[in-house]
């Protein structure tokens, strides 16, 4: 099986983690994760350039041969689905510059697929997180949840049926 590299994004305007994974289907390895952070003073359109600037030199740097991003999420308040929205369509643009096939995920069907149930809490992502990767330590909140996402995209990808 030829090695597939995966970008995973955690759209977020002011925390959008990111992770960089690796499998040739029996190993999975982390290159990279982190947090693109933004100041809580920065204008919204700023920040939505230093999200798409970083993740499109993660992409340059790390060259992934596919994309993994969280699925949209269901929010009340209508400003912050228009915040959230805008951080994701920064990450997705640095997906198709790249040329990156796209996948998204469900936040239940990830916190499922790292904890075992759809409704846990961040830390205890952090946690399994730092446990299934042999991690050294406990990377943020944001970034946990990016490398859940990678996480998921190679565990749906290893029990995917052919068609």
């Amino acid at each position: 099986m030829p090695t597939e590299r995966v970008l995973a994004v955690d759209p977020s305007l002011r925390g959008t983690g990111y992770a960089v994974l690796e499998s040739d289907g029996c190993n999975l390895r982390v290159l990279a994760y982190g947090v693109v952070s933004n100041p809580p003073k920065l204008p919204s359109h700023l920040c939505l350039l230093e999200i798409h600037n970083a993740l499109d030199r993660i992409a340059a740097d790390h060259q992934p041969t596919v994309f993994a991003i969280e699925g949209v999420i269901y929010v009340q308040n209508v400003r912050t689905a228009i915040i959230l929205g805008s951080a994701r369509g920064a990450a997705l643009l640095v997906a198709a510059r790249h040329g990156l096939e796209i996948n998204e995920y469900a936040p239940r069907l990830v916190k499922q697929a790292v904890v075992g149930r759809g409704g846990a809490q961040k830390e205890q992502v952090a946690f399994m997180i730092r446990a299934m990767l042999g991690l050294k330590e406990t990377p943020p909140a944001d970034a946990a949840d990016a490398l859940a996402i990678g996480v998921t995209h190679f565990h749906r990808a290893a029990t995917a049926i052919p068609r």
